[in-house]
């Protein structure tokens, strides 16, 4: 497996080991889940030589890669090419490790991973025990893959490369759709084709799950329908009326985020069932978090689980590593408001929009003045082109937003092309282009007052400076006024 400490590729590693396979694999670098597959039993080089395709003593049955992250010159893929090695997708390999399972699939162009980890939760707490590949860490279960011993198996679809159309679902859910990863689509119309493709890969007796609220997502339900596919719908109260041949199985009747949590209360209503009403505490903030919860309801449903069980499942999620997830609070000076961080994923203009959204309304509830302050990387230099007013508009929802330079991971960096792009189409004062990533500390922290709640944003490497932001706010506090980091109570 290569670049095995990846995160979608570490998942599949662990369920490959768990069902006693021989594993081997290569990394740039050491990592926690390269160590963690150590202990489980892989062999793992770290770099990439020809030689490493002998990690276990002879070659491989399989070579797999993500073509969009290894390059095809990498030595490994190289050396498999020269043995007549099968080289095949990360997807491919999911695809074949979900034969026989009852396959529960979440695709959509954000929400991915929260909503499939929410319905993972919600069968966990069910008992069906399922089988799971996620693209971020479970806070609870504190891993991104298990082999379970039920009969059901959720993942992620990931559209980004069309590799979501090798999946088999009984439920496919769509959370929404949005042009995005136009690098490879090159046009919205054939990025918005392959959901209906992807619609189209629902067995006979599979359904079909779209977000109401979503325009895109609703359409793409509702042409799915007409081709006889079974299409269920979730958002807000009345949102089915508006698409025939959907049915509303799931509708937010209140959401009440005046407290620590938000409490959802919801009605679902399947066909050939008796109506059934759930109300839970959702730990994870924001509006779009509520419309994730129910997909992860039906979908849930739909494989055999208990109503009133997965609701307690969602009341106990704890999320996402990087979706909002706290890192720890610190006050600026004694007797002062603590600063509290979080981290987000974020790194489409939807999303930054949807977690800025988020923290003003938790800011907003407590009514204690507090502002919100994101220090955001953009991710890849065609997206940040692509979206330049769209971001410094969601950007805008912050009280102050300090902007790093472009995150270019798989990219390389166009000339003349920096995040100043963003900055330049704010209100005057409140973006800051700091092209210094070991300066941001500092000019985040400069920014912020006692009660203010900060945020790092993005997919790249924002998320290390979190740790540094805390302690750049600590620097001047007595140690008993200090709240260390990870998860805690009332957060």
């Amino acid at each position: 497996m290569v670049g095995i400490g990846g995160s979608g590729m570490s998942g599949l590693a662990r369920i490959l080991v768990e069902r006693g396979s021989v594993v081997t694999g290569s990394d740039m670098k050491d990592s926690t889940p390269v160590e963690v597959l150590r202990t489980l039993g892989a062999h793992i080089a770290i770099g990439h030589a020809a030689e490493n395709l002998t990690l276990a003593g002879s070659l491989p049955t399989v070579v797999v890669t993500s073509f969009a992250a290894i390059p095809q010159d990498n030595p490994e893929l190289a050396g498999a090419r020269e043995h007549g090695i099968p080289v095949i997708r990360r997807s491919d390999l999911l695809a074949e490790l979900m034969v026989g399972y009852d396959q529960v699939l979440l695709a959509g162009t954000h929400g991915k991973t929260s909503t499939t980890s929410m319905t993972v939760a919600a069968l966990q707490t069910a008992g069906l025990d399922p089988s799971f590949a996620i693209g971020g860490q479970l806070n609870r279960a504190g891993t991104n893959a298990h082999q379970g011993t039920g009969q059901a198996f959720v993942a992620e679809a990931d559209e980004s490369d069309a590799s979501l159309l090798r999946y088999s679902p009984k439920v496919a859910v769509i959370t929404n759709i949005e042009p995005d990863h136009l690098d490879f689509f090159h046009t919205p119309e054939a990025y918005y084709q392959v959901f209906d493709d992807f619609a189209d890969r629902v067995g006979a007796d599979g359904h079909l799950v779209v977000c109401l609220d979503d325009e895109r997502a609703a359409q793409t339900g509702q042409r799915a329908a007409e081709r006889g596919i079974s299409v269920l719908g979730y958002g807000s109260h009345g949102a089915g009326e508006t698409y025939p041949g959907i049915t509303q199985a799931a509708e937010i009747l209140s959401e009440d985020m005046s407290g620590e949590n938000t409490v959802v209360r919801t009605r679902l209503e399947l066909p050939g069932e008796e109506p059934f009403e759930a109300t839970y505490d959702l730990q994870i903030p924001g509006h779009h978090m509520v419309l994730n919860s129910l997909a992860a309801l039906i979908a849930g449903h739909l494989v055999g689980g208990d109503t009133a069980k997965l609701a307690e499942g969602l009341s106990d999620f704890t999320g996402v590593r990087r979706r909002f997830e706290y890192r720890g609070a610190r006050v600026m000076a004694p007797g002062t408001s603590p600063v509290r961080v979080y981290d987000d994923y974020a790194h489409h203009p939807t999303e930054v929009r949807a977690v800025l959204t988020a923290a003003r309304a938790k800011a907003e509830a407590e009514g204690n003045g507090a502002r919100v302050i994101a220090c955001f990387q953009p991710h890849l230099y065609s997206r940040t082109m692509e979206f330049q007013e769209e971001f410094a508009d969601a950007l805008s929802l912050a009280d102050a937003a300090v902007v790093l330079d472009i995150y270019g991971a798989r990219e390389q960096p166009v000339e003349g092309i920096t995040s100043r792009i963003i900055t330049e189409k704010m209100e005057e004062g409140r973006g800051v282009f700091e092209p210094d990533f070991s300066a941001a500390p500092r000019t985040v922290v400069e920014l912020a007052q006692p009660g203010d709640i900060i945020l790092t944003v993005g997919a790249g490497s924002v998320t290390m400076l979190a740790a540094e932001i805390l302690d750049e706010l600590g620097a001047g506090a007595s140690s008993g006024e200090i709240t260390g980091s990870g998860e805690s109570a009332g957060e």
